[in-house]
C-alpha cells in the first residue's frame, strides 16, 4: 500500500459533495441576510436625517437623528459589555 494514496472526499478542493453544497447554501444565507439588513439600516438612515435638539451635560446643540440614535446604540452597547464583565457575586 501507498502512504500517497488519497481518501476520497479529505484533502480535494470539491470537499465532500454534500458538505461543499451545505456550505455554499449557507455563505448565500449569510450573504442575503447582510444585504438585507445593509438595506434596511440605508432606509432607516435615510428616514431619521430630520435636526433633532440635543442637550448635552454642558450645552445643547442639533444633530441628526440618525446620529442620536446610532450613539445612544452604541452607548448602551458599551455598557452592557461592561456589566456582563461584572462578576454575579459583585451584583448582589
Amino acid at each position: 500500500m501507498s502512504t500517497s494514496a488519497q481518501i476520497p472526499g479529505k484533502g480535494q478542493p470539491d470537499g465532500g459533495g454534500a458538505a461543499a453544497k451545505k456550505r455554499s447554501q449557507r455563505e448565500v444565507a449569510r450573504t442575503a441576510s447582510l444585504v438585507i439588513l445593509a438595506i434596511l439600516i440605508t432606509l432607516f438612515a435615510v428616514f431619521n436625517l430630520k435636526e433633532v435638539n440635543v442637550s448635552y451635560v454642558f450645552g445643547s446643540g442639533k444633530a441628526p437623528l440618525i446620529i442620536v440614535i446610532v450613539i445612544s446604540l452604541l452607548v448602551g452597547i458599551v455598557l452592557g459589555y461592561f456589566a456582563d464583565r461584572i462578576p454575579r457575586k459583585k451584583r448582589r
